[in-house]
């Protein structure tokens, strides 16, 4: 039995189908900026004036574009944390699944990296609060985990999340035995970093 969709289901899919083709559009070359509306409802199969139904230009789709791309990442995360257990190591799980989603989500990742130091400074903005939402997020794992104070935990958290976005930055065009190698150098930098931490004293 065919079930048919309202016109509310109808909507928000031909929104999803616009955001994915956005996405699909990007790649080393193209950014948020570069890529022209008639491409964008090109691939989505939709008139270019139907685009106008869902986003007032192609920046409120660049910025819906930062947004899903943060939570993305941000939601993937949430889920490699529920898998560490006492026994498990969280570094290697987090870098392990962050990997893992540069790879197939390579799109994904660039528009954050992209424009967290591109020309839109609404665009960097975006990314700049996207960011601190995963600092955030991090810091009250930490706080918890290593029982440790608050501004400890965002020291680390925030040096942690910058490493990662450098590291995410070299492995986003690299090849496979590239990205082992930089996941492996960076699962020792957080070592160090969360090492570090557990060594401070404060200065009396």
């Amino acid at each position: 039995m065919t079930i048919k969709k309202t016109r509310e289901q109808q909507k928000q899919e031909t929104r999803q189908n616009i955001i994915n083709a956005a996405f699909s559009c990007l790649d080393a070359e193209k950014s948020l900026s570069s890529i022209s509306l008639r491409e964008i409802a090109r691939v989505a199969g939709i008139a270019p004036t139907s685009f106008y139904r869902h986003f007032k230009d192609v920046n409120d789709l660049g910025m819906t574009l930062v947004d899903e791309a943060g939570l993305m990442l941000r939601q993937l995360m949430r889920s490699a944390r529920r898998r560490i257990t006492a026994d498990s190591n969280a570094i290697d799980i987090s870098v392990d699944t962050l990997m893992e989603f540069i790879s197939e989500n390579k799109n994904v990742f660039r528009v954050l990296l992209r424009e967290h130091t591109g020309t839109s400074a609404e665009f960097r903005s975006a990314v700049q609060r996207e960011i601190q939402h995963f600092i955030k997020e991090l810091s009250d794992y930490i706080m918890h985990r290593q029982q440790i104070s608050q501004q400890l935990a965002d020291l680390q958290s925030e040096a942690m999340v910058m490493i990662v976005f450098s590291a995410g930055a070299q492995a986003l065009d690299a090849q496979p035995n590239q990205q082992f190698i930089i996941a492996e150098k960076v699962k020792y930098q957080l070592m160090f970093v969360q090492l570090g931490v557990k060594q401070f004293k404060p200065k009396p």
